[in-house]
């Protein structure tokens, strides 16, 4: 069995790499993320920029807390094989795969900057959706009843004449009938809340690290659907980020309240404390 001794200096190194990366999304995927000028403001809250500096300060605060913790010469972490057994493939996982999905001490702090940036993404888009009438009130925003002013659902179902070609792949036909399925039924009012609600939920889940794997799930749900609609946008960055998020919900959210949250509900397959169903001790009778 393979180990790796982790020390202070190699928490401190992550801590480093984790802001690093934390810096790197925010230039390389939005814009104006460090403005001064924006700090705060009377606007959409998610949107403003301070944001950015406490989560660069959060990251960089769990990392030098975690190293603090640590023994001077470290402590020994025991990388385990996966699967193993009679006609199962020999083939061990990488040691930094563990890490990074399986190491609060690796993976939590590395991960961390990740789910804060899809997060707040999340938070933005849906702090605009929550507060237009067209998404929480009358839906108007899927299914327009104006032929001046079409709604998504019927921008992205629509045909145009050729050459131009509909925002739905033709490949892709069973989601076009989808759409209209739910137009048709009028589904509107209802969805549109619920995608905006549900984007609140996602970023929430996502900064706050609570059930973190399913947040980082939905999210990519809806990343897919957007692109499926084809909307490109901010998705297929925010789904590819969310995907080791998601791998990694061990870890991912233990500097958060899955820290707590986790261990008190686990998974179906992996029961917590407040749901573990402990096997019923036998009475003894007089005769013992």
């Amino acid at each position: 069995m393979r180990t790796m001794r982790i020390t202070p200096m190699v928490v401190y190194a992550m801590t480093a790499v984790a802001v690093a990366i934390g810096v790197f999304l925010n230039v390389a995927f939005a814009n104006g993320k460090f403005a001064l000028d924006n700090l705060w403001g009377e606007h959409y809250y998610a949107e403003n920029t301070i944001w950015t500096y406490l989560s660069l300060l959060f990251v960089a605060g769990i990392g030098i807390a975690t190293a603090w913790t640590l023994p001077r010469e470290g402590i020994v972490l025991r990388l385990s094989r996966g699967v193993t057994g009679p006609g199962e493939v020999e083939v061990d996982d990488v040691a930094v795969s563990k890490l990074v999905f399986g190491s609060r001490y690796i993976g939590g702090i590395l991960l961390r900057p990740v789910s804060l940036f899809v997060g707040f993404s999340w938070l933005a888009a849906g702090e605009h959706k929550i507060r237009d009438g067209a998404w929480m009130d009358n839906g108007y925003a899927l299914v327009n009843p104006d032929p001046q002013a079409a709604g998504f659902w019927e921008r992205i179902t629509a045909i145009p004449e050729a050459p131009a070609r509909p925002l739905i792949a033709a490949d892709y036909g069973w989601y076009r009938d989808f759409i209209t399925f739910m137009m048709d039924q009028g589904w509107a009012g209802w969805f549109a809340k619920l995608v905006a609600v549900g984007e609140v939920a996602i970023g929430l889940g996502l900064i706050c690290g609570t059930l973190i794997g399913i947040a980082a799930f939905f999210g990519i749900v809806l990343n897919m659907n957007f692109m499926l609609a084809g909307s490109a946008s901010t998705n297929p960055v925010l789904m590819m980020l969310a995907v080791p998020v998601l791998i990694g919900y061990k870890v991912a959210g233990y500097y958060g309240l899955d820290r707590w949250v986790l261990a008190a509900i686990g998974t179906p397959w992996s029961p917590g404390k407040l749901v573990r169903r402990e096997p019923a001790v036998p009475l003894a009778s007089p005769a013992d």
